[in-house]
């Protein structure tokens, strides 16, 4: 019963949470999950995120993302279509890792949509004043990022995948 508020509490949003600062990495590490067999697919609408050129596909896709991020042409991500992008992923994000604990749909697409809407907007906020405060340059500040991101996304599919 815990794990399984904490999945629906923490870990999805989180996925959200991360999809939001990085738009690849939750489901790049969904997929990496998935095709080591961790997460639950096969029979499902999902099974497509268990092939590994899915998992490589997403993996190129987020680190073209970590470098893009540290351009100084680099999009904001609350302009609207890179926050669109991140609101539809962290909804796909949720619906697949609901659809591997056989839960809610609709749940797991709020939780995980939510959760990027909150990652966008908290990530660029505390990345503009960390930038500020420290007084480095951003790119210093968005490569913690792109670890950050990493390591929660991993440790919200851990809980997942219990």
């Amino acid at each position: 019963m815990t794990m399984a508020v904490l999945t629906w509490l923490i870990a999805i949003p989180l996925l959200g949470v991360v999809t939001g600062l990085r738009t690849f990495t939750s489901i790049m590490v969904l997929c990496w999950f998935a095709y080591r067999g961790d997460l639950p697919v096969d029979g499902t609408w999902t099974a497509w995120t268990g092939h590994l050129v899915t998992a490589v596909i997403f993996s190129v896709l987020a680190v073209g993302e970590y470098i893009g991020d540290k351009l100084p042409r680099a999009q904001n991500r609350t302009a609207p279509a890179p926050l669109v992008a991140r609101v539809v992923v962290g909804g796909l994000i949720g619906a697949i890792a609901a659809t591997s604990l056989d839960g809610s749909l609709f749940e797991g697409i709020f939780l995980g949509a939510a959760g990027a809407l909150m990652g966008a907007f908290a990530g660029y906020l505390i990345r503009r004043d960390l930038v500020e405060k420290l007084g480095c340059k951003d790119w210093h500040v968005a490569v913690a990022e792109d670890i950050f991101a990493v390591v929660c996304a991993v440790l919200a599919m851990g809980v997942v995948t219990g």
